[in-house]
């Protein structure tokens, strides 16, 4: 199948977290249409587990209103070209406090391709010890809290976690082996 063509591209927002623009593109057909295209650095998000327990952080989220419990997860937008393991464990300590003694790469996915072009690693954290959180001025008024693998479990089913990040990454860890 032949790709799409863009036609032009022009930006129609920005600010230091993302970048909107709307592309002009020709189809296979002939037909031309628009696309607009969201474009924001990858993220990480980081599985902490240690002793049956997962490691989670609430926090406010203002685009839809609500505090929700999630896996750590985020990016340096300032630093972008940083390797995201390193982003990994400074957002894993940043958030939670946890120091990582193993950090396991599980996977790239796509946040919403649809879209988007903004995806995020993935890695397994364990063999934990704890210190103090290093917050950010965006992250007021996040806690961390830790539960048991099954309670996490039951969040997700009855959409306590609302997230599909969080519970992305976690299925794809358990079905890669990485979490029994």
């Amino acid at each position: 199948m032949t790709e799409i063509k863009t036609l032009a591209s022009k930006t129609v927002y920005e600010n230091k977290w993302m970048r909107v623009r709307e592309d002009r593109i020709q189809r296979p057909s002939g037909a031309e249409g628009i696309f607009g295209v969201v474009e924001k650095p990858d993220f990480v998000v980081i599985i902490p587990i240690s002793d049956g327990c997962i490691h989670l952080v609430e926090q406010y989220r203002y685009p839809v209103q609500g505090r929700y419990w999630e896996l750590p997860q985020g990016s340096w937008e300032e630093n972008s070209d940083t390797d995201h393991a390193i982003i990994a464990a400074g957002e894993l300590h940043e958030e939670t406090g946890l120091i990582a003694g193993q950090m396991q790469y599980v996977g790239h996915q796509y946040l919403a391709y649809g879209y988007s072009t903004q995806g995020y690693h993935i890695y397994l954290a364990t063999d934990l010890q704890q210190h103090n959180t290093a917050l950010d001025q965006e992250e007021e008024g996040l806690i961390a809290q830790s539960f048991t693998l099954a309670q996490f479990e039951e969040m997700i089913v009855s959409c306590v976690i609302k997230d599909a990040t969080s519970v992305n990454a976690y299925n794809l860890a358990r079905l890669k082996g990485f979490i029994k």
